[in-house]
C-alpha cells in the first residue's frame, strides 16, 4: 500500500510492517553523463591505491627466496665456478618466467610472485624461452 509522499507498507505475515521510501527519481541523460564524467576525472586525480594496483617491490638479491636460486641483478656477475649450469646469454628476460610487458626494466616473474626482477639478472631457475 503507498501513502502520499512516498511512502509505501509492505506486509510480511504476522503484523511484521516494513516501510518504505519511496520517491521518483526523475534523472536525465544529461545528469547521468555528467556525473559520470565527474567521476572519472576525480578517480584519474585520485593518487595510487590498492585498488589500482601499487607497483610491487624489486627483489633484493639478499632476499631468502633469492638466495636460494642464485639470484643476481647482472647475469655478467653469475660465478661459474658456483653455478657452472649458468649459459653465456642466458638472462631473465630469455627467461620463460619473465611476465609482464618489453621494455620495462624490471618485470613480474613466476619464481618470485609480488616482486620484480631485473630483465638483465639471472637465477638457477632460468627456464628457456620456447
Amino acid at each position: 500500500m503507498v501513502f502520499p509522499g512516498g511512502f509505501a507498507v509492505v506486509f510480511l505475515g504476522d503484523s511484521a510492517l516494513v516501510f518504505l521510501h519511496i520517491r521518483r527519481m526523475k534523472v536525465t541523460r544529461r545528469e547521468i553523463v555528467r556525473n559520470l564524467s565527474l567521476a572519472a576525472g576525480l578517480s584519474a586525480a585520485l593518487p595510487w591505491d590498492r585498488a589500482r594496483g601499487v607497483q610491487p617491490a624489486r627483489l633484493d638479491v639478499k632476499d631468502p627466496a633469492a638466495v636460494a636460486v642464485g639470484y643476481v641483478e647482472n647475469a655478467g656477475q653469475v660465478d661459474i665456478k658456483k653455478y657452472p649450469a649458468y649459459v653465456k646469454g642466458s638472462n631473465c628476460e630469455n627467461c620463460l618466467q619473465l611476465q609482464g610487458s618489453a621494455g620495462n626494466n624490471y618485470r613480474p616473474c613466476g619464481i618470485f610472485p609480488g616482486k620484480l626482477v631485473s630483465v638483465s639478472g639471472w637465477c638457477t631457475a632460468w627456464t628457456p624461452e620456447m
